[in-house]
């Protein structure tokens, strides 16, 4: 069964939609069975790995308003392990629509139940607010991925998030967790970039990743090719950040494809 992963943070501009791309990427590449959820009406996500909205006709909106089956508004995307659940501006109408839903909170989580066995990992992509769709994101996910920004900013607004990710595990989700705090928008030149990496490990301890994610140029314009960073310049440091975040994710979750037995070196 596939672990639901959403990547929230109401703070716009720290990297969610470069990092549900780029980890969603990493994980396919990795050859691991990966769907991308964009949950966010901007449809960056959509985008980000080459689809023009133009042709979108069919997503995440009319599964989560008009009942379409989750199977039939998948799309392939360029890595053959990673499929897409696209977004659409109509996604914005869904809250509204969705207003007088009876478990309105859980639609989301309904619709990815009948396709949950198909994948390894369920990525959504949330957007920058804290509204019904993320709601829905967190209500379905089994844990939650923050990006923080390395600026002097970053704390801030966390500490919202972090109360809204209780009152989900409080009232709608016993078994959402935590699955880390990435550190985004690194740069190793500027002490402020070390001060606040530094603080939100004090802070945060072993909730905060490893892998750090680099100021990269390649990072900010692969999405103007339509292609992930590890497709568009996969030695780029960018590319190798979120590959690196990958690993980390299935060693924290056990689930490496590396047996027991590969690890032990044959001796002669």
């Amino acid at each position: 069964m596939g672990k639901i992963i959403g990547i929230a943070n109401q703070k716009g501009g720290v990297g969610k939609t470069t990092t549900a791309i780029n980890l969603a990427a990493s994980l396919g590449v990795l050859e691991y069975k990966t769907l991308l959820v964009d949950a966010d009406p901007q449809a960056n996500s959509t985008t980000g790995v080459g689809f023009d909205l133009h042709n979108i006709n069919t997503g995440i909106y009319d599964c989560m308003v008009n009942e379409t089956p989750a199977k039939d508004v998948i799309l392939k995307t360029e890595i053959p392990y990673l499929d897409l659940m696209p977004s659409h501006i109509d996604l914005v109408g869904a809250e509204i629509e969705m207003i007088n839903y009876p478990e309105r909170e859980s639609v989301l989580k309904n619709i990815l139940r009948d396709i949950k066995d198909q994948y390894e990992f369920i990525i959504i992509d949330c957007s920058p607010s804290l509204g019904l769709i993320t709601v829905n994101a967190l209500t379905a996910a089994d844990s939650v991925l923050v990006p923080v920004q390395a600026e002097f900013f970053a704390l801030e607004g966390l500490g919202k998030l972090l109360n809204t990710i209780k009152i989900v595990q409080s009232r709608l989700n016993t078994s959402l967790q935590i699955e880390g705090l990435l550190m985004t928008m690194y740069d190793g030149r500027l002490r402020l970039c070390n001060q606040v990496v530094s603080e939100v490990r004090r802070h945060f301890e072993d909730l905060v990743f490893n892998s750090i994610i680099h100021r990269n140029t390649k990072l900010s314009e692969a999405p103007s090719f339509g292609k992930p960073a590890i497709l568009y310049d996969a030695d780029s440091k960018g590319a190798v950040n979120y590959l690196n975040l990958a690993k980390e994710i299935l060693q924290r979750n056990n689930m490496t494809k590396i047996h027991q037995k590969q690890r032990v070196m044959e001796h002669p």
